[in-house]
């Protein structure tokens, strides 16, 4: 079975090969290990002798062996990354607040609509002698009030995103 590169860029074989050096496992050393050309470079036990001569294999045991050591786990979060984030936070805390406060507005505007259209039956104004103009005036309060729903909505979803 080929073994694999892990994500960090370390040989999953270097403990095979450690093993081996180390004098494992009798099981281990039946079999020869190869390290076979190509990108990724590969180590396998599975080949034979004639398919890793064909390959262009080596076995491990007279190749030159490269121990790549891993990576450093990253220091803390600095001082300036700390600041960073505070500064972020305190953006997110602006634009919740500004969006907290518009939807107040919008929703203290939608209740007036509401209020003044009445369940579809407005008072008459003093210029509306004309039925017409009435219903004119019925129709824009009614899409006023869609028109408010819906930016309310999309102000309850901008605050959703934003985070805690």
């Amino acid at each position: 079975m080929p073994l694999k590169q892990n994500t960090r860029g370390v040989w999953a074989a270097g403990m095979l090969v450690s093993v081996l050096a180390a004098g494992g496992p009798a099981q281990a050393q039946d079999k020869p290990v190869y390290r076979c050309p190509g990108p990724p470079e590969s180590y396998t036990n599975m080949l034979s002798p004639q398919e890793a001569k064909d390959k262009g294999c080596r076995t491990v045991a007279d190749a030159p062996i490269t121990i790549v050591p891993a990576t450093k786990p990253r220091p803390a979060a600095s001082a300036a990354s700390r600041a960073g984030d505070a500064e972020q936070r305190a953006r997110d805390s602006d634009a919740r607040r500004i969006l907290a406060d518009e939807l107040q507005r919008e929703e203290d505007r939608l209740a007036a609509l509401r209020k003044e259209y009445n369940d579809g039956e407005p008072e008459r104004t003093g210029g509306e002698r004309n039925y017409q103009k009435y219903l004119d005036r019925v129709a824009e309060l009614k899409a006023a009030i869609a028109r408010k729903e819906a930016d309310i909505a999309a102000l309850k979803r901008e605050l959703a995103k934003l985070p805690q």
